[in-house]
């Protein structure tokens, strides 16, 4: 998609539609007489969400004018502006608009503003349909995005760029994450890695199963172990200009499919585990966007891709595997197989020098239990490295909430035959898990975000379609910028 800066008042702006922001409780001046009728009628009322569209109004160079509902203006901000974009888009499809424009006005054209708003557009244009063969004419996507504004910021050309280098890293993890799990194994996963790193400049290799093995990666090994797909932990560099002492390193997990294993999963939304290496699409996406926005510290990426099955060699419950830290794990239950995965890849990114972890995983159901849909759950051992995620969150629009650590959940990880079991009782299971992590985290500050209930959409939403979300990437991509 095309995206440019129009400087210049919303009624001068030329496209086949044009979306303008309506604030509850306030109507536009330019409106107030011409569309009398519709406010007196209270079909435009400025409410969060609501949508008019106007055709051929006079004094408007724009084919189409979209009045966009806002809310509350002293509510409103750019995470809400993303969403009302992407709705936007969402809603303006099948209607022949290739050319659309959005106008920043009245304050709200910041370059934080102007990024949420190419954001939304391109987020909300996406769609997971990309193995249809039947798509019709008026399936066609926006081709040219506009954002019209009066201001004179110097700094808007470049924020514009960014919210699209942003958004199409999302949707590069969305196309990654939604490819069903029979043309996605492990080593395809590592492929689309591979393509992606060339394309961007940055370093790249995969460990493949022997290189694993002759470095004792025992927890990562046992669960591929059931699968006839081999396993490749991806690892993706990125190094500023002028590197400082700190070293970012962003772990997603990359389960391709997860049956559970011996440990099998029910049958029902069982199609769902291939979102299970949405952390790892994330970390993916992020590393593409880093390399073109080129923060001020050095990142690494790392996914430990592998495919959970309960094949004839699987892991069984009851097994002790040796990880990578030497410590041995009795695995109690094989559909905990994520967080052994990630120990060995925490392990491996602290062997090659990372001083700050952040991991992102569709780790548990019970974050889901405490949280739903909304929000992701955020676990830390650092109140430093905390405080910067979760500003970093904010900044990006990504819905966090920190969960507890406490000591007690380490004591239900007791095992009688290893140092550590990998799942405990069946309550405070994602704080339980977390805890599981951050005994291989050990000491460096890190993160653990668990985004099972936020990677992917079951059902569509005004301005997302169904499927994957993309969450963390842009609050990874924020952390990485704001670091200084």
């Amino acid at each position: 998609m095309e995206v440019k800066l129009g400087r210049n008042a919303a009624p001068d702006a030329d496209a086949d539609a044009i979306v303008v922001i309506e604030w509850e409780g306030s109507p536009r001046a330019e409106f107030e007489k011409p569309l009398a009728a519709l406010y007196s009628s209270g079909e435009i009322r400025g409410k969060r969400s609501e949508f008019t569209l106007l055709h051929g109004l006079a004094g408007w160079k724009a084919r189409r004018v979209l009045i966009a509902g806002a809310g509350k203006r002293d509510k409103f901000d750019a995470a809400a502006l993303r969403n009302l974009a992407g709705a936007a888009v969402r809603l303006l499809k099948g209607k022949g608009v290739s050319t659309l424009a959005i106008a920043l006005e009245d304050g709200f054209n910041s370059p934080e503003f102007a990024s949420a708003a190419v954001e939304g557009v391109m987020l909300g244009a996406w769609e997971p349909d990309y193995l249809k063969t039947n798509k019709e004419e008026k399936d066609k996507p926006v081709e040219s995005l506009t954002i019209a504004s009066t201001s004179e910021d110097a700094a808007l050309p470049a924020a514009l760029e960014r919210g699209r280098t942003i958004a199409e890293a999302a949707n590069l993890t969305r196309d990654i994450a939604v490819e069903p799990p029979n043309l996605l194994n492990p080593l395809a996963l590592a492929d689309r890695a591979r393509r992606m790193a060339e394309s961007a400049g940055l370093a790249f290799e995969v460990l493949d199963q022997n290189r694993m093995r002759q470095l004792g990666m025992g927890a990562l090994l046992g669960v591929a172990q059931g699968s006839a797909a081999p396993p490749a932990l991806i690892v993706m560099r990125y190094t500023p200009e002028k590197p400082s002492a700190d070293h970012l390193a962003i772990i997603g997990k990359g389960v391709t499919f997860d049956t559970g294993g011996i440990s099998i999963k029910p049958s029902e939304h069982m199609d769902q585990m291939k979102y299970d290496m949405a952390g790892g699409a994330a970390v993916i996406g992020a590393m593409q966007a880093i390399a073109k926005l080129k923060p001020q510290v050095a990142v690494t990426g790392f996914v430990p891709a592998v495919e959970n099955m309960p094949g004839s060699r699987a892991q069984r419950p009851g097994d002790i595997v040796t990880s990578l830290s030497g410590k041995t794990i009795e695995v109690l239950n094989t559909d905990a197989e994520g967080r052994l995965i990630l120990a060995d890849a925490i392990t491996y990114a602290k062997q090659l020098g990372a001083t700050h972890l952040v991991d992102a995983a569709t780790l548990t159901g019970a974050i889901v239990v405490a949280l739903g849909g909304a929000s992701s759950g955020v676990f830390s051992n650092n109140d430093a490295l905390l405080e910067r995620w979760m500003a970093a969150a904010k900044q990006s629009g990504d819905k966090m909430w920190h969960m507890p650590l406490y000591d007690d959940y380490r004591d239900l990880l007791k095992s009688v035959y290893a140092d550590i079991q990998n799942i405990g009782p069946r309550w405070g299971g994602a704080c339980t898990a977390a805890m599981f992590l951050k005994e291989f985290a050990g000491d460096t500050p890190w993160v653990h975000i668990d985004v099972a209930g936020t990677a992917w959409l079951d059902d569509s939403k005004p301005h997302l379609a169904k499927g994957p979300t993309a969450i963390p990437l842009a609050s990874f991509v924020t952390l990485a910028m704001n670091w200084h």
